[in-house]
């Protein structure tokens, strides 16, 4: 399918080069306060994860900013709030416990990118300390950082992600719903799934 496939690095580095030294310095190997200060404004990361046969899996993670709780300079937890239970991410790090986060504050062009090693902890005090809207989250990703670093801006550039005149028009985009019913075939109608879609952002967040 795919032609003229490089396979080593060095033909990698002969077509594309190497890192500047800024590039190779700005990465951390602990949470400092330009990083704590950008993850206590973040409202959302994305969580990498790998199973133990090197299978991978993305999963966001949202909140209010400041929902992740930096615990000190090598430690931070993400709650896990109510989802769709099917726990990828969460079995992946059972298998392979390496992790890696980027977390995005909304208009901000760069990203803050988290490598390290991840749990599953039911520490009731760190729970209990991560409660929304009247709910405790029963889990929490607990992540033992290994690397830290401030990720460019060209890909936002690029993309446009926070310009509202270059975002692409939805109209010819299905709907959720639409788009589920006809990958699943469920029993229900396609609004009967829709307005489930609707309770569940509307009712079952936390």
């Amino acid at each position: 399918m795919f032609r003229d496939v490089i396979s080593s690095e060095d033909a990698l580095r002969a077509l594309v080069g190497t890192p500047s030294e800024l590039a190779l310095k700005k990465q951390l190997s602990a949470l400092e306060p330009h990083s704590k200060s950008f993850i206590a404004h973040a409202p959302f990361v994305l969580v990498a994860t790998a199973g133990a046969d090197g299978r991978c899996d993305v999963s966001p993670k949202g909140d209010a900013p400041g929902f992740v709780r930096v615990l000190d300079d090598h430690h931070l937890a993400i709650p896990d709030r109510p989802g769709n239970k099917r726990l990828d991410g969460m079995r992946n790090i059972l298998a392979n416990p390496h992790v890696g986060l980027i977390f995005l504050i909304p208009g901000r062009r760069e990203t803050l990118r988290v490598n390290g090693r991840a749990c599953i902890t039911r520490d009731e005090a760190l729970l209990a300390s991560m409660e929304a809207m009247g709910k405790r989250p029963l889990l929490a990703i607990g992540v033992e950082v290994e690397e830290v670093y401030i990720h460019c801006a060209k890909a936002f550039i690029r993309s446009g992600l926070w310009q509202p005149d270059r975002w692409p028009a939805l109209e010819a985009l299905a709907s959720t719903a639409q788009m589920f019913w006809d990958q699943t075939t469920p029993s229900c109608t396609v609004d009967e799934l829709a307005r489930h879609l609707d309770e569940s952002y509307s009712k079952r967040l936390y």
